[in-house]
């Protein structure tokens, strides 16, 4: 196929047909993305279904049962008046860490074994209903929607590595947890990610690296120095080889008080990591009132997935 004047001409007969061909599949393709939409709002039109976070009706069928608007409407995080390690909500007078960026209280007093930890955005309205949906009704094509959040916290703190591409490393569930669930809510989202990564980027998922070794119980209501403790030894590191002078990207869910993702980076730096990062999808604002949400929230999706069980 050669250009002529401004004209295409073809060079020869082959050239002509894989052109023709080439129109045909556009035409096909666009025929049937009509032919999909059409077909899905007809579905939507005879089987009615709502919104199962605003409770409004959708327009189409999907796989998704979120409407548009209430996608819509889940923003990222502003920046500023955060602390620089653990992303915290700074109020009152702000304070720096040795190297001169702000910090909350925490950080300042017991540093985390982490680098630096993102987040999407806060765990509050729509986001936190999005999360719900996977994690306790089990609607599992709400992990592609919070992977396309977490691919860019992902794609914005690898800018920063020093070398190479991200270990991406999910924080595990205990495996009786994950059995009584059915997945681990932080590998489907992390899966969902790694298909959006940069072209000419190369983010490795290992989720066979880090292991829970014990239940843990919430960290909701204990003192820091009780938070520590109780996670103190819960997770080991299975194959230290692939993290030897590697930078390792910790992913989860939500980060809450962050001390679980830092008791991570401490295993996964002992066993050979240069540094570790955390990125999450959603961040917890420590508010008490927060707080108090979040635990009430999973005591009562618990109990409702218990009683569903036994009938």
């Amino acid at each position: 196929m050669l250009p002529v004047c401004g004209r295409v001409v073809f060079s020869s007969s082959e050239d002509l047909t894989r052109a023709t061909r080439a129109k045909v599949v556009e035409g096909e393709n666009g025929f049937v993305s009509w032919v999909k939409a059409a077909a899905e709002s007809l579905l939507a039109t005879l089987f009615p279904s709502d919104c199962r976070l605003c409770g409004s009706p959708l327009a189409r069928i999907s796989r998704l049962p979120v409407c548009e608007d209430c996608l819509f409407r889940v923003r990222p995080l502003q920046g500023g008046g955060t602390c620089a390690i653990c992303g915290e909500r700074l109020t009152g007078s702000v304070n720096v860490m040795d190297q001169g960026e702000p910090g909350c209280a925490l950080c300042r007093q017991v540093e985390p074994s982490f680098a630096k930890a993102a987040a999407y955005g806060s765990y509050e309205g729509g986001l936190r209903d999005l999360i719900h949906l996977l994690k306790y009704e089990h609607v599992r094509p709400a992990a592609g929607v919070l992977g396309r959040m977490l691919a860019e916290v992902v794609e914005k703190l690898a800018a920063a590595f020093a070398k190479g591409d991200p270990v991406l490393v999910p924080i595990p569930l205990h495996a009786s947890k994950q059995r009584q669930r059915g997945f681990s809510q932080s590998e489907l989202i992390a899966r969902a990610a790694l298909k959006l990564k940069p072209v000419g980027r190369e983010w490795l998922l290992r989720p066979e690296i880090l292991e829970r070794c014990r239940p843990t119980a919430s960290q909701i209501g204990l003192t820091p120095h009780q938070q520590r403790e109780n996670v103190r030894g819960a997770f080991a590191v299975r194959r230290a080889a692939e993290v030897e002078n590697r930078e390792v990207l910790l992913v989860d869910d939500v980060l809450t008080t962050g001390t679980t993702a830092s008791e991570c980076a401490r295993v996964l730096r002992r066993a050979g990591a240069t540094r570790v990062w955390v990125a999450t999808v959603a961040r917890t604002m420590k508010a008490e009132a927060t707080c108090a949400l979040i635990k009430q929230d999973s005591d009562e999706m618990e109990e409702r997935m218990a009683k569903a069980a036994n009938g």
